[in-house]
């Protein structure tokens, strides 16, 4: 069977001349089609026309800011410039707005995002390694929950110092940071506040984005003020070892095969079964349908009940996914649920410092109970608090990168990915005492 690997998203204008895996050319050409037929409202209604002109959108605009050396370097890349040029092209005109509702209709009536999250959740979650999932992520998760727990009271309590509430910095700002990015965190935790908070899709994010942003930014560069500190005081790191003393039995990956058709066909239907688990729990436990899928899947995973080879196959579907959707996703994000000129009003100097508390708290929040567990604190700041508080994948990279310890990216998978779990499953809990 041919090998189905996730492509290349990222390409290069130059050289050999390639957008999203094909000839510059081509793409262009093909680009050029869906963009005129946008330009003059000829665009098909549906998941046609919308998913076309997403992956245009999406491709340019990822690969236009992967290009621009400050938005890659501090706000983002191309994730950020997906979602707010996205929204530019529609709010100021530039393309129709009877295209922006066709992607609006794909996005909401569609589920396009619903598809999405179940597909990240499903194939996240069965990916991680059994072994690493029952040791060394238990050993990792109270890290994590030291961030949270002090990012979350840190920003609640100067939020109500400073006039925004206790309730709507836990909610609005704490919780996103927290959340593991944009996809993961901020998109589900709208779907999960909307109805408690009697607030409408669009409002959230616009209060939310910002914050991820912002925090995504602050949580680079205070990597590379750790990475600082490490230096100035050698007994505070491990220099990338996370572990004061050394795991005695390290954690093997599991052992993968290379995608094929059969196995994207399997993935697609577990991913969509595991949702429409989570929504059958829905309506016999209190809690969002989003949380109770997690728990379903974990369950599913430490027990061992379902065969590796199904387990791998959502994994499979969920890097095809997020390897070729995810510019889209982010398009329809700016365009279904991101309203620039509430952005603009909803920025403050007030707002800043409450995301700078909320970044700064994650981090000493992990560092001080990786102490007192035995990780060094600078290793265990920047995993389970800074690699919390970023843009998940893209984000880690980033503030790894800064910090000079690659080698921790399988902790910073962990709080991407188990992390992000947790703050849902959270936030169901957070709303029944808060909203």
């Amino acid at each position: 069977m041919k090998n189905l690997s996730t492509p290349q998203t990222r390409v290069a204008l130059f050289g050999d001349r390639q957008i999203a895996g094909m000839p510059m050319m081509i793409f262009l050409g093909l680009a050029t089609c869906v963009l005129f037929s946008g330009r003059n409202g000829s665009l098909l209604l549906g998941m046609v026309g919308a998913l076309a002109l997403m992956f245009v959108l999406g491709t340019l605009l990822t690969e236009l800011g992967e290009r621009i050396t400050p938005i890659r370097e501090y706000l983002g890349g191309g994730t950020i410039l997906a979602i707010f040029g996205g929204a530019a092209l529609f709010e100021y005109r530039i393309l129709p707005v009877e295209a922006g509702q066709v992607i609006i209709g794909f996005m909401k009536e569609g589920g396009f995002l619903n598809f999405f999250i179940a597909s990240l959740v499903t194939g996240s979650v069965f990916g991680m390694s059994s072994a690493l999932l029952k040791n060394a992520a238990m050993r990792y998760l109270p890290v994590i929950l030291g961030g949270v727990t002090l990012a979350l009271l840190s920003v609640g309590l100067v939020g109500s110092l400073m006039g925004y509430g206790f309730k709507n910095a836990v909610l609005l700002i704490g919780l996103p940071i927290m959340g593991g990015g944009m996809g993961a965190g901020a998109v589900p935790l709208v779907e999960i506040l909307s109805g408690p908070m009697q607030m409408s899709s669009a409002d959230l994010l616009s209060r939310m984005v910002p914050a991820v942003v912002i925090a995504n930014t602050l949580a680079i560069l205070v990597g590379t003020v750790l990475a600082r500190l490490g230096r100035r005081y050698p007994s505070l790191t491990g220099n990338g070892q996370l572990m004061i003393k050394e795991i005695s039995q390290n954690v093997a990956e599991e052992q993968t095969q290379a995608p094929t058709l059969e196995s994207l066909g399997i993935g697609l239907f577990i991913s969509s079964c595991m949702f429409v688990l989570g929504s059958l729990l829905g309506n016999f436990i209190p809690m969002h349908p989003f949380a109770l899928m997690i728990l379903a899947v974990a369950i599913i995973k430490v027990s061992g009940v379902l065969p590796r080879r199904y387990e791998q196959a959502a994994a499979d579907w969920y890097q095809f996914v997020v390897g070729n959707l995810t510019p889209s996703l982010l398009v329809g994000i700016g365009v279904a649920y991101t309203s620039i000129p509430e952005l603009i009003s909803a920025f403050s100097i007030s707002y800043f410092v409450l995301v700078l508390v909320t970044v700064v708290g994650g981090a000493l929040g992990a560092a001080l109970v990786g102490r007192m567990i035995g990780f060094y604190p600078i290793e265990a700041a920047l995993t389970g608090g800074l690699c919390m508080a970023n843009m998940g994948g893209t984000g880690d990279v980033a503030v790894l990168s800064a910090a000079q310890r690659m080698k921790l990216m399988p902790f910073a998978q962990i709080s991407s990915r188990l992390g992000g779990a947790v703050m849902l499953i959270l936030a169901t809990l957070l709303i029944s005492l808060l909203a």
